[in-house]
């Protein structure tokens, strides 16, 4: 009994708080100034600065949706700094509705806040409020994907976090069976549940296999319904299956992904963005190679190396992606094969980017025709040179 008071009392002074801060003298907000918000789990930290870079408030709101609308309703149009995060999405469409500029910071960029000596919620949203004031582009500030295009994604990911389940349940049944000595035959992970287990293991795989195959029905049910949605929401993404290997899911969690093609002014930069490049630590003569970044979307990310294994497989086609990737694997071990995938995969992310933009038709043998109009190109010149070298030297034998 006792604790439930305690518990009553503590919240009810939450709730106090949070009125004094609806409450409090707002009259600064001329749209002068810039608000940091530190986004918890269960709280929320907010900094407001004045035009002089003063803090004029700081404070605590819980994270819901009543909360940071009650506390940014009466706020008059004005810059909000805050991070990426579970919460970022919501949170940015809350404020966007109610003509407050959001700028979400890019959590990975901000060395200043997840590697200080000093850090805490306050010291957090103060950082982002400062940063938000001085320059915004010191955020490294992103564009949140629109609603619905978050909620096609979850349909994906979904069916992505079944798989991964699916596969770890196939591999936990195979480690079960070398274990006894046996060793389950050969198969794909859709007909797994179908295969026959030694009677020593009925037991212990026969309910795991139950689960696999509810999963399996489940996975082929969030197939067909991104066949459904590519076809009639995103019908651009069948440009990108032009390209052999590249399925439904592949095209239409990389249109979703990127969601406007203009965003890019070169196709290449499609690859740094999903975090199939390199990184970089140059400093004078020292300029030593390093693994990629793996910036962006994770999923779309292991997607495209799946395509660029099936490219460079046993079954893939004849096509410049492949001749690529098996120059760069040629004379190498393991690492250079690693190497060959994660660059075809970036290819392929520039190639994809290419063919939603342009919606031309794919050509997957397009290096001798380059080479031939290239070997075109340097005959006209010689052609054209020709006669003025003869020219020329008629001339001097004139003279």
């Amino acid at each position: 009994m006792g604790s439930t008071q305690t518990r009553r009392e503590a919240l009810n002074a939450l709730e106090v708080q949070e009125r004094r801060t609806t409450m409090k003298d707002r009259s600064t907000d001329d749209g002068s100034v810039t608000v940091g918000l530190d986004v918890g789990d269960k709280h929320s930290h907010v900094c407001v600065l004045d035009a002089t870079g003063a803090v004029i408030e700081e404070s605590r709101i819980r994270t819901t949706v009543e909360a940071v609308r009650r506390r940014f309703s009466g706020m008059s149009a004005t810059r909000v700094a805050l991070e990426t995060g579970t919460h970022s999405n919501w949170i940015a469409d809350e404020l966007s509705s109610l003509h407050h500029e959001v700028v979400v910071a890019n959590a990975r960029k901000l060395r200043a806040i997840y590697q200080s000596d000093r850090k805490d919620d306050r010291t957090d949203a103060q950082m982002l409020a400062r940063l938000a004031r001085a320059d915004p582009k010191l955020l490294a500030p992103i564009q949140p994907r629109t609603a619905s295009v978050r909620h096609d994604l979850e349909l994906l990911r979904s069916r992505a976090a079944l798989v991964e389940a699916r596969t770890k349940l196939v591999n936990h049944a195979r480690g079960v069976a070398k274990s006894a000595g046996q060793r389950l035959r050969t198969c794909s992970a859709e007909s797994f549940y179908k295969l026959e287990l030694p009677p020593e293991l009925h037991a212990a795989l026969t309910p795991v296999l139950a689960v696999i195959e509810a999963m399996t029905a489940q996975v082929r049910g969030f197939d067909k319904d991104v066949m459904r949605l590519g076809r009639d929401s995103y019908p651009q993404a069948g440009l990108l299956r032009q390209v052999p290997g590249v399925g439904p899911v592949t095209s239409l969690c990389f249109v979703l992904t990127l969601e406007d093609p203009a965003r890019f002014k070169k196709s290449r930069d499609v690859g740094a963005y999903l975090g199939l490049v390199p990184r970089r630590a140059q400093s004078g003569a020292r300029d030593p190679k390093l693994r990629i970044t793996k910036a962006g979307d994770r999923m779309l990310r292991s997607l495209l190396v799946q395509n660029a294994h099936y490219i460079l497989g046993p079954f893939g086609p004849d096509c410049d992606l492949r001749r690529f990737g098996e120059h760069i694997a040629k004379g190498g071990g393991k690492c250079a094969k690693r190497r060959a995938l994660v660059a075809v995969a970036r290819k392929l992310a520039v190639l994809l980017h290419r063919l939603w933009r342009s919606a031309e038709v794919y050509e997957p043998l397009r290096t001798p025709d380059k080479q031939q109009r290239r070997r075109t190109r340097l005959a006209a010149v010689t052609t054209k040179q020709q006669p003025q070298q003869t020219s020329a030297a008629a001339e001097g034998c004139a003279a």
